[in-house]
């Protein structure tokens, strides 16, 4: 039994690779020593960013 891939997906599959090529190659590289800790509860830390209803 073959199994037939359609045009459909491959062309989903090509445009993914493209997409995730594009993103790497324009974005900055991540500075790991700026990003915020995942749990800082009990860190002293004071959170840096927000809700957008925390502006009121």
């Amino acid at each position: 039994m073959k199994k037939r891939v359609s045009r459909l997906g491959v062309a989903f599959w090509l445009v993914l690779i493209a997409f995730f090529a594009w993103d790497w190659a324009a974005s900055e590289p991540v500075n790991v020593r700026q990003e915020p800790p995942l749990i800082a509860a009990g860190s002293g830390k004071a959170p840096s960013g927000g809700h957008c209803a925390s502006t009121f």
